[in-house]
């Protein structure tokens, strides 16, 4: 098992590590940032990165406040998972600069409510793309979500999360109204379980994607809907040869946000629920209302990484144009 070690830092040679970027040993190749009204996603499965080497290369691409970080987590596994998010992170900016910035010389910040951007250093010959980014990670899958010039929030869930409280007590605590009438309609529990995770899972995504924190956006003051074509009622089908669902925000506080906003949803590596939540560009207008466009990638940095969009890794449920 790999053990975080200060020693193990410090044993790096660094000046080695930097020779090698970009080489043809460490295959971070430029990729184009996403166009309007689209979203990039990366995820990392833990499981996959077992090599200790690989593993301390990571740890050299991190802030000496984020080594401090993940070293003071308890337990490897929580250590591994930091470390994978903040490498993946990383890893993915840097790759959309076109070799301009160095994964390891990234700077970034928090806004007022902690939710992290980037902190671009600023060149006269060079303007950095206007990226925006959102993490999220569960024990067995790390993601991390892009957009150009429109926040974003991403959310992760397993899909056989078990929840400890009955799920109606629990969604009356957290849901709307309407939320709450669409589950208890719902018979199977298998079911109402399922459809509880996608509603919780596109729920948090969308406070994420605000940046305000959830105390300044509390699950019960908003609903989500999702329509399907046919029925025009709230329908969470995983069947990909049904039509995909339309999804969107309704506020029921003084912000009416139901128009800016965008959602996709979709089931991830067999294993997940994934929702992603973006601001429409202002310059979309009206086409706002087509589906997100979404490009899906597994990655191992450094190592690997694959487009799984259109395959079995990705199957869409709403709001979805891969």
């Amino acid at each position: 098992m790999f053990l975080f070690r200060r020693r193990a830092f410090l044993r790096m040679n660094i000046h080695g590590l930097q020779s090698n970027f970009c080489s043809a040993h460490s295959p971070l190749l430029p990729v184009q940032p996403p166009s309007r009204m689209e979203s990039h996603l990366w995820y990392v499965l833990p499981e996959e990165v077992k090599s200790e080497s690989l593993l301390n290369r990571y740890s050299e691409l991190l802030s000496p406040s984020e080594k401090d970080n993940v070293l003071g987590m308890r337990g490897e596994e929580l250590k591994k998972r930091a470390l994978l998010a903040r490498a993946l992170v990383r890893t993915t900016i840097s790759r959309y600069t076109n070799h301009r910035v160095d994964p390891r010389s990234l700077k970034f910040k928090k806004n007022n409510h902690g939710k992290p951007e980037v902190e671009w250093q600023i060149a006269d010959d060079w303007q950095p793309p206007p990226l925006h980014f959102n993490i999220s990670h569960t024990s067995t899958l790390i993601a991390c979500g892009v957009t150009v010039d429109s926040p974003i929030g991403i959310d992760v869930e397993d899909k056989q999360r078990k929840l400890k409280n009955h799920i109606l007590a629990f969604a009356r605590r957290y849901f709307s109204s309407h939320e709450v009438e669409h589950l208890t309609s719902i018979s199977d529990i298998e079911i109402q379980r399922q459809q509880f995770i996608k509603l919780w899972t596109l729920k948090e995504a969308y406070v994420k994607a605000l940046g305000k924190g959830f105390s300044s956006a509390p699950f019960k003051t908003f609903t989500i809907r999702v329509r399907d074509a046919a029925k025009r009622g709230l329908h969470l089908s995983g069947d990909i040869d049904s039509e995909i669902s339309e999804i969107s925000v309704e506020s029921l506080g003084s912000m009416n946000l139901t128009t800016n906003w965008q959602f996709s949803l979709l089931e991830l590596a067999g294993s997940h629920y994934a929702a992603i939540c973006m601001e429409k560009h202002k310059a979309v207008g009206e086409k706002g209302n087509a589906p997100m466009k979404l490009t899906v990638r597994r990655a191992i940095p450094f190592v690997e990484d694959e487009c799984v969009t259109g395959t079995d890794a990705v199957l869409p449920i709403g709001g979805l144009n891969c």
